[in-house]
């Protein structure tokens, strides 16, 4: 049985992110998940949380941020925390496991644990982390899973052994039979546009702001945690014809998405420039629903041929329209395809045939 230690990006979420599908879904494994220290530090005291079997999560304890130009301290930092993995790996009988990093954050730890072999699951731009630390831990990579094309240009000079693995979803929770109507919406009889996702301060609201000044016809409902003070979100949520329902569990999300006439796929100024696709956008594929998408200038729009593109908030008021008139089931029969394609199962069954190719699996 294969033995893996992932150190996470994130914390184990009930709504799982992408690591989290992937070491799920890695059968006859014993797994080993290190979650980022909390806020409160003192997390790390508990047990570990067996979250599947043969996958355990850990919380690192809390490590203070110093720059590693101050060695000793920095190194105090590493020690503290490789000695809190090293008991766990003692506790579980770990001996030398692939070790999955998911963040040039850790490429410091190579120094510290003993390992077989080393993934890299590359799942954004670290633009704000020093362009060496990526560099490191790309070249010591025995392969790299990037999720979007300028990801894999981007690691390409450290690296020829990278696959190009995108994000996904779970496509059968979304377009099943059988799915009701929550009691949130079942009153509302207009069309009903919906966004899921958190609500972070660099959302760009300001296209549904202008569409639901106009068409007081339509409601538009937002799905997700308001992460901070956002500028526009009072503004919002004083029109009659916009509800933010707050966060929704996974198992709940498609009964909301099945009420939705039109996904709306909104992007954050942060992610300007990037072309990961969001989670978010191959759900609302699998409900086979219209889809009007806002998109930043020059950006290369995803899925063309069923997503509903916008530029300017005019455009994207039409664009609303337009999906709310679509007609026929060309459209809808296409987008399901897409979601199919990009389950997180055929997501996993790639990549755990790349990892048996190079004998990490």
């Amino acid at each position: 049985m294969k033995q893996y230690i992932c150190l996470a990006s994130d914390p184990w979420r009930a709504a799982p992110t992408r690591v989290q599908h992937f070491m799920s879904r890695l059968k006859n494994a014993e797994i080993l998940y290190f979650e980022p220290p909390t806020p409160g530090g003192h997390d790390y005291r508990e047990r570990g949380r067996r979250v599947r079997p043969g996958l355990t999560v850990y919380t690192l304890p809390p490590a203070s941020q110093v720059d590693e130009r101050y060695a000793r301290l920095f190194r105090r930092n590493m020690l503290r925390q490789t000695e809190f993995i090293e008991s766990k790996l003692e506790r579980h009988r770990f001996r030398e496991p692939v070790l999955w990093l998911t963040s040039p954050k850790q490429v410091h730890f190579l120094d510290y644990l003993a390992y077989r072999g080393l993934v890299y699951d590359c799942d954004r731009e670290w633009s704000g982390l020093p362009l060496r630390w990526e560099s490191d831990l790309a070249l010591a990579a025995d392969v790299i899973f990037a999720a979007s094309p300028m990801l894999v240009d981007r690691l390409s000079p450290c690296n020829n052994n990278i696959c190009l693995l995108p994000n996904g979803a779970n496509p059968s929770m979304f377009s099943r039979a059988g799915l009701r109507t929550p009691p949130e919406l079942r009153g509302l009889k207009v069309p009903v546009l919906g966004y899921v996702g958190a609500i972070w301060r660099d959302l760009d609201l300001s296209p549904v702001w202008e569409t639901a000044r106009r068409h007081r016809e339509w409601a538009f409902v937002f799905l997700g945690r308001t992460m901070g003070e956002h500028a526009m979100f009072r503004a919002l949520k004083a029109l009659p014809n916009v509800a933010f329902l707050g966060w929704k569990s996974p198992v709940d999300l498609p009964d909301y998405l099945s009420r939705f006439d039109v996904c709306l796929n909104l992007y954050r100024r942060s992610e300007i420039g990037t072309d990961i696709i969001q989670q978010r956008l191959y759900e609302y594929l699998s409900t086979g629903k219209p889809i009007v998408s806002m998109l930043w200038e020059d950006q290369v729009e995803p899925f063309p041929d069923v997503i509903y593109g916008a530029h300017t908030h005019a455009e994207f008021a039409h664009m609303c329209a337009t999906a709310l008139q679509e007609r026929g089931d060309w459209a809808s029969k296409r987008r399901l395809e897409y979601g199919r394609a990009a389950a997180w199962s055929a997501r996993a069954e790639e990549l755990c045939r790349v990892l048996s190719a190079i004998g990490l699996y």
